[in-house]
């Protein structure tokens, strides 16, 4: 067996096997990307070219970096197979055929090296059956990986067997999917859709079966699925469309010929997909499925009709009580009330949950890779058994039994028990509770605190110990928004760190890692007039931003997700940045009439300067206008790797390609750090441009006025920015040093705040979610 894969092939260069490819290139694995030769094609490469042309135009975008595209060569089924000897990873992602599949393996047994891993991308063809007539080198490294599709978002990873797969080829797949691909690897069997597909499937169209019994809409429907029972903001039938209705009923469609009885008779396409489908009215790639957009108005279909009518949402009692709850309570309240709501959701679920109980041990060997699949390839914020745990196994049983269902055996048996408790599992095998394996990257600061890890806390973060001497600052306000509390946080964790620990983590387990200031607390205060407060807060801010900076012990940030204005400002002065691929960074003040407050501006000017090549001469100019334009237009990454490309993050910070690991990874990071015997950075002055460069800046500016790209404050706004960028009333080329710049950026900040139409975009921010251009 291989000991590192360090070059696959790609065979099949559709959406999915692209993807593939293009997920391979973000983590730094080139790839052949290959496919059959067109009928009397000029170009014998067209397909695998066009594929990886495509991959610029897709959204959500499947390259992290556009640079990554060059790790990817396009190549044919005909001419490039000698190239397969260089792959250490071989994987076929070509039509859901077995025959197809079948021969695609033999020409890949002639030419692949032994010991190369190969597998197949099916979503549920038998693994065992395509290895018919291989070698035995090849049957020994063959298995299956489903992949969710877009690879690059989806953290599932299904890993198959066959019989002859060697256990060592299994599990390393399963340590490279969650270390290198950034996967959540679960063991599925080789069933029919196998673990994800097979529950979610089923699911969808029980759902949609409950919504006809019932009279209901999509647009109803999607109301009360998406977020209120912690599935995505896509619910049931919008996620319907953007998988596309063609996929979703070849992948039932897979199940229903390969089961019977009752399942069987679930998995028969409803003839109104059937119409949609034959129709055209497909979902998203086709411009209408479920939902069609008129303009800005979006239109549901009326399935008894086939025709585009207004929007509905469901409304209810319990939906409303169900906002206000969490956890069990919330559950609860939906599952058992008796309004429409309430029923809908229990004659969907209880058959949901009765499903996963019977495959268990079918599809997987256990519930927690169930849980698992269906919350990585679903989006599921919970689990079936981690559901069925919250509505009260007892009740519900009774409710079930009640309603005609038959449970299965080893629910009963469990006799009300729970399927979770203090780490461990019920196992129906052995009828006993057994530990819940854990990846020992992945840190859990819920547990962490529970355990008395916290080391100090006030209203807004928490300063809990990693251990192995590594502090971590967790923010815990709402939505991580930073406030007073917090900064006081920030020098009270600097100082014990630098007491008492080796360095500090600044990282969380939020849904994004900070979206900026707290924006209502500044407003209130800046329309009382208030500016001394708020002079306060900037300055403070500044001033722990410095400390961060010039700690004598490592502070290493691990951002993900949304990392905004404050947030970005937070990560800047770090030692080191430890980054999510999925990182989107900016600094974004100026979408609310503002400047960077926090030593942003002075930052990323200076990161900027420092990414310039050895011996170059440095255009100050040049530096100037490129932090101007980022941050007037409010520039934000798209991926950790593009963070890196607009000089965000240094080329030595770090990303993780699994989440799960981030701060596992930041913490190693600062043990690294400490080990080299790290010493706070030495402070230096700052060249800037001065007025000359303010000028360069500002007729830039008034060029984008002019040609009404921007509004007349925006104008002003830039300005401000400017001013700030080119260091003030001082001649080109001069050094100033950072508090100077920090007292420019305060000053100019305070000026935009006090303005009403800043307070307009604040207030319109916080009210509507999005920019106001007045």
């Amino acid at each position: 067996m291989v000991q590192h894969i360090r070059k696959a092939a790609v065979i099949g260069s559709g959406v999915m096997g692209s993807g593939i490819a293009a997920h391979l290139a973000n983590i730094g694995i080139p790839s052949i990307l290959l496919d059959i030769v067109p009928e009397n094609a000029k170009n014998r490469n067209e397909l695998s070219e066009s594929a990886i042309r495509k991959l610029f135009k897709q959204k959500p975008a499947p390259l992290s970096s556009k640079q990554n595209a060059h790790l990817i060569t396009a190549g044919n089924l005909e001419d490039d197979l000698d190239k397969l000897a260089e792959a250490d990873w071989i994987v076929e992602v070509v039509v859901e055929r077995l025959d197809v599949k079948k021969a695609v393996f033999e020409k890949v047994d002639r030419h692949r090296k032994p010991g190369s891993i190969v597998s197949s991308n099916t979503s549920g063809i038998s693994v065992e059956a395509m290895k018919e007539g291989r070698s035995k080198d090849f049957r020994k490294h063959f298995l299956g990986t489903h992949f969710f599709n877009p690879p690059r978002y989806l953290k599932l990873l299904e890993v198959i067997s066959t019989s002859e797969t060697d256990p060592d080829v299994l599990y390393y797949m399963k340590k490279f999917g969650e270390d290198v691909l950034g996967k959540g690897v679960v063991f599925a069997k080789d069933t029919p859709n196998f673990i994800a597909n097979r529950i979610g499937t089923y699911g969808l169209l029980k759902t949609m079966h409950v919504m006809t019994e019932m009279n209901l809409s999509p647009g109803e429907v999607d109301s009360i699925t998406g977020p209120l029972i912690g599935r995505p903001k896509s619910a049931t039938f919008r996620t319907l469309d953007v998988v596309g209705l063609d996929t979703f009923i070849h992948v039932a469609k897979n199940v229903y010929d390969l089961v019977d009885g009752e399942e069987k008779a679930i998995f028969n396409v409803p003839e109104a997909l059937l119409k949609m489908r034959d129709k055209g009215w497909i979902g998203a790639k086709a411009g209408q499925g479920f939902f069609k957009k008129d303009g800005k108005t979006i239109l549901e279909l009326d399935l008894n009709v086939m025709e585009y009518i207004e929007r509905k949402k469901m409304k209810a009692a319990s939906i409303e009580r169900a906002k206000q709850q969490k956890g069990s309570m919330k559950w609860k309240t939906l599952v058992y009330s008796d309004d429409q709501a309430g029923q809908f959701i229990w004659n969907m679920l209880a058959p949901t949950l009765l499903y996963s109980a019977r495959l268990t041990g079918e599809i997987a060997d256990d519930i927690v890779s169930i849980d698992r699949a269906m919350k990585w390839g679903f989006g599921w914020s919970e689990g079936p058994f981690e559901i069925w745990d919250k509505i009260g196994i007892a009740d519900s049983i009774n409710k079930m039994e009640s309603d005609g269902h038959i449970i299965p055996d080893w629910v009963k048996e469990m006799d009300g028990d729970t399927f979770y408790k203090n780490g461990l599992y019920y196992d129906p095998s052995s009828q006993s509770y057994n530990p819940i394996e854990k990846n020992p990257k992945a840190i859990d600061l819920k547990q962490l605190k529970q355990e008395g890890n916290v080391i100090k806390q006030n209203s807004g973060a928490n300063l809990i110990d990693l251990g192995d001497g590594v502090a971590l600052l967790e923010f815990t306000s709402p939505n991580n928004a930073i406030g007073m509390d917090i900064v006081q946080m920030i020098n009270t964790a600097v100082d014990e760190v630098e007491k008492n620990y080796k360095g500090l983590v600044i990282g969380n387990q939020g849904k994004n890692f900070c979206v900026g200031a707290n924006l209502a607390m500044i407003l209130m205060a800046a329309q009382d007039d208030d500016i001394w407060e708020i002079d306060m807060v900037v300055k403070g801010f500044q001033q722990a931003m410095m400390k961060v900076k010039y700690s004598a012990k490592p502070v290493v940030a691990a951002p993900f997700g949304m990392t905004l204005g404050g947030g970005t400002e937070v990560c800047l002065p770090a030692a080191h940045i430890q980054a999510s691929m999925e990182t989107y960074m900016g600094l974004v003040e100026a979408g609310v009439g503002l400047i960077p407050g926090g030593g942003g501006n002075k930052e990323l000017y200076i990161r900027h300067l420092e990414q310039l090549p050895a011996g170059v001469t440095v255009d100050l100019q040049a530096v100037a206008n490129k932090v101007f334009e980022t941050i007037a237009m409010a520039k934000v990454s798209t991926s950790g790797a593009e963070a890196r490309d607009n000089n965000f993050l240094y080329k030595a910070d770090g990303i993780s390609a699994n989440h799960d690991h981030l701060l596992h990874d930041a913490k190693q990071a600062v043990l690294h750090l400490y080990g080299k015997g790290y010493t706070a950075p030495v402070r230096k002055k700052v060249p800037v441009t001065g007025e000359t460069g303010y000028a360069t800046l500002l007729l830039g500016a008034q060029s984008m006025h002019a040609s009404g790209f921007i509004s007349d404050y925006d104008l002003t706004i830039a300005k401000k920015l400017a001013w700030v960028i080119a260091g003030g009333k001082v001649p080109f080329g001069t050094e100033v040093d950072e508090q100077y710049l920090l007292d420019l950026e305060r000053e100019a900040f305070l000026q935009l705040v006090a303005q009403p139409k800043t307070q307009e975009r604040m207030h319109h921010m916080l009210v509507k979610g999005k920019p106001l251009r007045n």
